[in-house]
């Protein structure tokens, strides 16, 4: 499990993409360090299993057909910089929110302003019109891995403040609009809408399934 707080930006010396699957080599110093053989890292929202590290420089992971054709890999060039993040370790402080590193779908970067007389930006981004009824204002939404918090929904573009630390510190900075962008809607939104009512008047959430679901 992950929290969409970026550890650490880096880059892509490879990626090999050859009948649907392949494989992607991250140069990332601290990641490399920390990694052991079959940990799971986030690569710019995807979670991963590291099998070649070399310590301080750089980890590699194989590319499924299923993680290629449900992320934004497909379209990933060597030379990109991606945002990296190792999983939460037990007790450590929950910040952002609860990112599984499962990619519910791929959006696009629509824009990233500055906001006039701020030193915050706004980022625009178009997402598939089927997750639009996971992302409510004020909710969390993991954009390239990052756990960011939704300001606006018009349709299926979505408005997000973005303060000068994230700017800076994940590869926001270095895309372009066009871009596509690996999105995760908030996991306990998806529980919610199978725990709804299927019938009026009618109630499936009870504490006995919220307990057993892991509330």
């Amino acid at each position: 499990m992950f929290t969409g707080l970026i550890e650490e930006i880096g880059r892509v010396t490879e990626v090999v993409i050859t009948n649907g699957a392949g494989r992607i080599t991250v140069a990332a110093e601290h990641a490399s360090r920390a990694l052991k053989l079959g940990d799971s890292v986030a690569v710019s929202g995807v979670c991963l299993t590291a099998v070649r590290i070399v310590p301080g420089k750089s980890f590699g992971a194989d590319l499924a057909h299923e993680t290629v054709s449900r992320t934004s890999f497909n379209r990933l060039a060597k030379g990109a910089l991606v945002n990296v993040e190792l999983p939460m370790r037990a007790g450590a402080p929950l910040g952002g929110h609860i990112v599984q590193g499962h990619v519910d779908g791929v959006g696009k970067l629509l824009a990233l302003d500055k906001i006039k007389n701020s030193d915050d930006y706004w980022l625009q981004v178009s997402i598939p019109p089927e997750l639009t009824r996971y992302v409510v204002e004020k909710g969390s939404i993991t954009v390239e891995g990052i756990s960011l918090t939704v300001a606006k929904v018009h349709e299926a573009e979505v408005s997000i403040a973005i303060i000068p630390h994230t700017h800076k510190a994940t590869n926001l900075h270095t895309l372009q609009p066009g871009t596509p962008l690996n999105i995760e809607v908030d996991v306990l939104a998806k529980y919610a809408e199978k725990m709804a009512p299927q019938k009026p008047g009618s109630s499936s959430i009870t504490l006995e399934r919220l307990i057993d679901e892991g509330f």
